[in-house]
């Protein structure tokens, strides 16, 4: 078993792209058309990195290199802003061959890369780029089906490897074919000691954690083939291990599945904090815990919405704004949009990333990018 997924990780390039972003920014920006992003006043868009193929899942590692994954393409990039210009003037092809590397977490000096079925690790990654290291197989029982079979991965304030298993089909009973299926799942460092943290979660592809509490929160996206309007994406909150958020049987938190409702009803299920828009695929989502923003920013969310791909008129691709207000209320609102031009998409935010300045980075897999979102007020 370990031979034969050793093999589907096939060659690390040892592979140095000096890529200069300045060369290619020119011609790039103008075809990524950031001029028709809108911001609120005072907040810019940049390239941090052009012609990164399909890139996806973001992390950030010790010494501020900025990895991205890839989950059309086989490879995983690095990228180091040398200068602190706003810009990444190296880039590095640390893994290539591999199968859906959706998912990248950066943790005590190593990287973990998650692929369809199995975890692995690069170690001291940061001082070998170049060079990447030999990987080591830390998991490899997860289940195989493509279908939301992408990771999204990453460390919590527990030390402990969240891994989501998407359900293995649009709409379906999963806990009849693997429990393991729609949910939220996490293991050791080591890959020991894996357990189901959450259930009922259809396809979560972006997470972080509260900083005052330290509580988990999630994006998930709703099922298909109920109409443009329902079911609502969710932002779900977990504050402990255990709880179901309602898939298959109760969608949006508030409506019964026409299939398997009569199963469960969704008072038997945590609701979401909110309903985000149907179909807006929302992904990355990420705690602003910096302070390059205004205060008022300070750990409210930001969501990366992929955008819909069957909806009559298109919606998403944008990144959205959840505040939680004074009454404890919360309010879902738009930060950045502008990638839907006339219906058509020219980029398709994925994941969200904060950089030690607090600025942001936004991956693209669609304009093959990643952009940086800046504040200095004029």
């Amino acid at each position: 078993m370990k031979i034969r997924k050793l093999l589907h990780f096939v060659a690390f390039a040892a592979l140095l792209l000096l890529v200069s972003c300045s060369s290619h920014s020119g011609k790039k920006e103008k075809e990524l058309h950031l001029d028709e992003i809108k911001l609120p006043p005072g907040f810019h868009i940049s390239i941090f990195a052009d012609h990164i193929e399909n890139a996806r899942s973001l992390a950030l590692g010790a010494k501020g290199t900025v990895f991205v994954s890839t989950r059309q393409n086989d490879k995983v990039y690095a990228l180091v802003d040398t200068n602190g210009d706003g810009k990444a003037d190296k880039v590095y092809i640390i893994a290539q061959g591999l199968k859906t590397p959706n998912g990248v977490a950066f943790h005590n000096g190593a990287l973990f890369i998650a692929q369809v079925d199995s975890i692995w690790r690069l170690d001291n990654i940061e001082d070998h780029l170049a060079d990447p290291p030999k990987p080591v197989l830390v998991f490899d029982s997860l289940p195989h089906a493509e279908h939301h079979g992408w990771k999204y991965i990453a460390f919590g304030p527990d030390g402990k490897l969240y891994i989501p298993i998407g359900a293995p089909c649009n709409n379906c009973d999963s806990s009849e074919i693997d429990p393991r299926y729609a949910s939220i799942c996490r293991i050791n460092e080591d890959g020991t000691g894996f357990e189901i943290f959450a259930h009922g979660v259809r396809n979560s592809v972006g997470f972080d954690w509260d900083p005052a509490t330290k509580d988990l929160w999630f994006t998930d996206n709703g099922r298909d083939m109920m109409g443009d309007s329902i079911p609502p994406d969710k932002l779900n909150h977990a504050s402990q291990a255990g709880m179901n958020f309602g898939y298959p049987y109760c969608q949006g938190g508030y409506i019964k599945d026409p299939e398997y409702g009569d199963r469960h009803p969704c008072s038997d299920f945590t609701p979401p904090v909110v309903k985000l828009d149907a179909h807006v695929a929302s992904l990355g989502m990420k705690f602003y815990t910096g302070s390059m923003f205004p205060a008022e920013y300070k750990n409210q969310i930001l969501i990366a919405e992929h955008g819909s791909w069957n909806r009559t008129v298109p919606i998403g691709y944008r990144i959205s704004l959840v505040r939680f207000n004074k009454d404890s209320t919360t309010t879902y609102t738009r930060f950045a949009e502008g990638w839907l031009q006339n219906g058509k998409p020219w980029g398709r935010p994925v994941d969200l990333l904060q950089l030690k300045d607090g600025s942001i980075l936004v991956s693209d897999d669609f304009g093959d990018a990643v952009y940086r979102i800046s504040y200095d007020g004029k």
